[in-house]
């Protein structure tokens, strides 16, 4: 199978992965749970992942890194720890349901809230920041880099903008984290929310929140936490204010791993992916038919995300899947507003997405495939 799913997440792992992984099976206990050499050692191995988590992303202090199972969760918990029903939010048109559902669970509740609209070729209007600001205006949650185009945030104007109007900024950077430098005190990011199965390599039920200074969150979910075990209510101090429930040391072990690798290589596999990715759009962009969204003149991720004609992008993937052994991704893509911005909300897209890992011959491949069904169409 030639894979190019990898904005959903990535399948190939360097083998320092799994061998961590394996290696913590065979030799974690439950991190804070005891101290026996199974608890101690789980616990220095997560600690020293955040440790490389806060490095990694200019966050503040290791204990301002929070894991959770993915960036879904770490979502959840920032945006129901930080806004209330009295409040007043931004996002944007791109953003995936793992920002919407939540935003629009706190709308039902009461809470004001307003998207900066993408135009027909998927661009986001800036202008329209100002206009959308009120009183009661908290936070700006947005993403890092649509999962749906691969085009980037302007994360300086937006970053700019919140700090201008005293507002909190959310990013969501799955689709960036491990691939583009991302620093949380020099992007202005208040909550770093993260996913470590995708760019960052690492194994799937692994993502977190990384905290800027001065920023808290209220516990998105309580339980056990090793510590405090006769308080009634979550310990105030952090990490352990929003993680509840056995750490999945795990995944951790395999993420920090991943981590390692991603500290010699995140930009050559950057460069790599996006070259890849370049190829192949430049490759298919004029062909009869072919509609590519997104804009390629500029930095982005490693995606194309395209239509053949009419074709349905789900009977079009089942093809690419079945004649020519090529995953990608058809449908909404979680991203139900740009697929309304685009006009594609019946008809879908076809997502192809890169990683450093991908090769040539891979590219050369779903070129070919792509030609082939543009001339059958």
């Amino acid at each position: 199978m030639i894979y190019l799913d990898n904005a959903a997440t990535t399948q190939r792992k360097p083998p320092e992965v799994g061998a961590a992984v394996l290696e913590a099976l065979s030799s974690c206990g439950n991190c804070g749970r005891g101290v026996h050499e199974g608890a101690l050692s789980a616990g220095r191995m997560v600690y020293g992942v955040r440790q490389k988590l806060a490095d990694f992303f200019h966050a503040p202090r290791p204990e301002r890194v929070a894991f959770a199972l993915n960036a879904t969760m770490a979502l959840n918990t920032a945006i129901a720890g930080l806004l209330t029903p009295e409040d007043h939010a931004i996002s944007t048109d791109w953003d995936h349901n793992s920002v919407l559902r939540p935003l629009y669970r706190l709308e039902a509740a009461g809470m004001g809230l307003d998207f900066v609209p993408a135009g027909p070729d998927g661009a986001l209007d800036y202008d329209a920041l100002p206009k959308l600001l009120r009183p009661n205006t908290k936070a700006i949650v947005c993403t890092h880099a649509s999962n749906l185009t691969g085009d980037l945030l302007d994360l300086p104007r937006v970053s700019d903008f919140a700090r201008n109007h005293g507002l909190r900024l959310i990013l969501d950077a799955s689709q960036t984290a491990g691939s583009l430098p991302i620093d949380m005190e020099r992007d202005g990011i208040d909550v770093l929310c993260f996913t470590g199965h995708k760019a960052l390599l690492g194994p799937q039920g692994t993502g977190g929140l990384c905290l800027g200074p001065g920023t808290d969150l209220r516990p998105f979910a309580v339980g056990g936490t090793g510590v405090q075990s006769h308080s009634p209510a979550q310990p105030e101090n952090y990490p352990t204010r929003l993680e509840a429930g056995t750490l999945n040391a795990h995944g951790i072990a395999g993420l920090g791993a991943a981590l390692d690798v991603l500290a010699d290589k995140r930009e050559a596999f950057h460069v790599h992916a996006n070259a890849l990715a370049r190829r192949f759009y430049e490759a298919v962009r004029n062909l009869p038919g072919v509609r590519v969204y997104g804009d390629f003149s500029g930095e982005r991720t490693a995606v194309a995300a395209l239509n053949i004609g009419d074709v349905d992008s789900g009977a079009a993937a089942d093809e690419l899947m079945e004649r020519f052994g090529i995953a990608v991704r058809p449908g909404a893509h979680c991203a139900p507003r740009l697929h309304k911005a685009l006009g594609t909300t019946e008809q879908g897209a076809i997502r192809f997405s890169w990683s450093g890992l991908s090769t040539e011959e891979e590219t050369e491949a779903a070129i070919m495939a792509v030609r082939t069904l543009v001339m059958e169409e």
